[in-house]
C-alpha cells in the first residue's frame, strides 16, 4: 500500500529531489516550492531518508482537512490513530508552519495540536505522552495553507543534512544537502578534478567523496522511523544491508582542498577523519589567487564568504577583481562554481557568467555563478576569429 510523504529541501533543488525520490521508486511526485510531495511503499521512506543527499527530511502524512478555526484542528488531530504508532513512554514535539493562514496565534495552535495527541492517549491507555522540545522520540508537524491542515510524523528524526559525523564546523556552515546540491548542479562527475580551494570546514569535499565511494549519508546515524511500533526491521535491515553492499573502500580520489587559513584546513582535516575519508581527499594550506591548479582541466566548486560581518564587504570588494585575473590566468579549462549571497561577486570579478542558478542557504538567498574558463590556445582562437569577421 503507497503511503503519502512530503520532504522539505533547500529551496532551489525541488527538481533534483524529485529525481533522486523517483530512483528509489518513489511515485506520483508533485514538486513544490521548498520541497517534493510523492507516495510510496516504506522501503521507499527507508531508502529516502539513508541514501537522500538532497532532501531535508522524509514527512508521512497521516491527516489532512478543511478547516476554519481552531476546535477544527483538534478535532482532526485527536482523530488521528496515533497509539497504532507509538506509545504514550516516547517523548513528542509539535512544529507548526503556516501560508496565508487567518489562525492568529501558531503557539496556540501548536498546544491544540499537543492537547489533541495527549488527550487521544488518555483515551486510548490511560496515560499520556510528555513533550521533549530538545530531543523528542517523535516529531509531529502540522502544516497551514488558508484552509487546509496537514499532519505528518517525521520518519527522519535529525535533520538528514546531520550525516552523523563532522565535529569541527567552522562559523555558518554549508549545510549538507545543499552542498551535494550545488555539485549535483555543477555537473560533477566522480572521474573529474574537483578543488575547493576555500573548503572552510570541508562540506564540499566530504559530500563529493561519499558521491564518488558511493557512501549512503545515512549510514552513520539513526531515524526516527525505527522507533515506530509498525517498523519493518527485516525491511529496513535489507535495505540497509544493500547500501554497505554497494559502498567502495576508500581510495585516494581526485578531489582537492585548500583554504588560505591554515585552522580551517585542519578542521576540514578533522571532519575528513571523522567521516572515514582523510586518505580520499588531498588538503594543502594555499592562496586561491597564488596557488596552481591541480590538473589541466577540473571542476571548481567553492562557497566564498559572504561579507555579512563588519569589514569583510570591503575585503572582499578588493579580492573580487584579483579573483578573476588570476581565473584568466591560470584556470584556463576549468569550469567554476562560486556559491554566494554577494551580489558584488558578479559585478566585480570581470567575468561573464555563463549561469546564475538561484538557491537559498536557509532564508537567504544566494546564486550559483558558473565561469567556464576558456583555455589559452582555445582563448586565443576565439581572439582570431573574433578579429577575422
Amino acid at each position: 500500500m503507497a503511503e503519502a510523504f512530503f520532504s522539505p529541501c533547500p529551496r532551489g533543488l525541488e527538481t533534483l529531489l524529485a529525481d533522486e525520490l523517483r530512483s528509489f521508486g518513489a511515485s506520483g511526485i508533485q514538486t513544490l516550492h521548498g520541497g517534493v510531495a510523492w507516495q510510496g511503499d516504506w522501503a521507499a521512506c527507508h531508502r529516502a531518508n539513508l541514501e537522500s543527499r538532497l532532501a531535508t527530511r522524509v514527512m508521512w502524512r497521516v491527516a489532512q482537512g478543511r478547516y476554519r478555526a481552531e476546535v477544527d484542528i483538534y478535532k482532526l488531530a485527536y482523530s488521528v490513530t496515533w497509539a497504532k504508532w507509538f506509545t504514550p513512554d516516547d517523548t513528542i514535539r509539535i512544529y507548526v508552519t503556516a501560508q496565508k493562514s487567518p489562525l492568529k496565534s501558531l503557539e496556540f495552535i501548536t498546544l491544540r495540536v499537543k492537547d489533541a495527541v495527549c488527550d487521544h492517549f488518555r483515551t486510548v491507555s490511560g496515560k499520556r505522552p510528555s513533550v521533549d522540545t530538545a530531543n523528542p522520540a517523535v516529531r509531529i508537524h502540522l502544516f497551514l495553507t488558508a484552509d487546509t491542515a496537514t499532519l505528518y510524523i517525521d520518519t527522519s528524526g535529525e535533520p538528514l543534512y546531520k550525516r552523523g559525523f563532522k565535529p569541527a564546523a567552522v562559523e555558518a556552515p554549508l549545510k549538507e544537502n545543499l552542498a551535494a546540491g550545488i555539485l549535483r548542479l555543477s555537473g560533477w562527475q566522480p572521474d573529474e578534478v574537483l578543488l575547493d580551494p576555500m573548503c572552510g570546514s570541508g562540506t564540499f569535499l566530504i559530500e563529493a567523496a561519499m558521491m564518488a565511494l558511493d557512501i549512503a549519508p545515512g549510514l552513520g546515524r539513526r531515524f526516527g522511523f525505527e522507533k515506530f511500533r509498525h517498523h519493518d526491521r527485516a525491511g529496513w535491515a535489507a535495505v540497509r544491508k544493500a547500501a554497505e553492499n554497494r559502498r567502495q573502500a576508500p581510495r585516494r580520489l581526485a578531489i582537492h582542498g585548500s583554504d588560505i587559513v591554515g585552522e580551517w584546513v585542519r578542521r576540514s582535516r578533522v571532519n575528513l577523519e571523522a567521516g572515514g575519508l582523510a586518505d580520499c581527499v588531498t588538503l594543502e594550506r594555499a592562496d586561491l589567487l597564488e596557488r596552481v591548479p591541480p590538473a589541466a582541466e577540473g571542476v571548481m566548486v567553492t562557497n566564498p564568504p559572504y561579507g555579512v560581518r563588519i569589514g569583510e564587504a570591503e575585503e572582499l570588494a578588493a579580492l573580487y577583481p584579483k579573483l578573476g585575473d588570476a581565473l584568466k590566468q591560470r584556470w584556463g579549462g576549468w569550469r567554476c562554481y562560486f556559491f554566494t549571497a554577494d551580489a558584488n561577486l558578479p559585478k566585480l570579478i570581470g567575468l561573464k557568467a555563463s549561469k546564475r542558478t538561484p538557491l537559498f542557504n536557509g532564508a537567504l538567498e544566494c546564486r550559483l555563478y558558473e565561469y567556464r574558463m576558456v583555455a589559452g590556445s582555445n582563448r586565443r582562437k576565439e581572439r582570431e576569429e573574433t578579429a577575422g569577421d
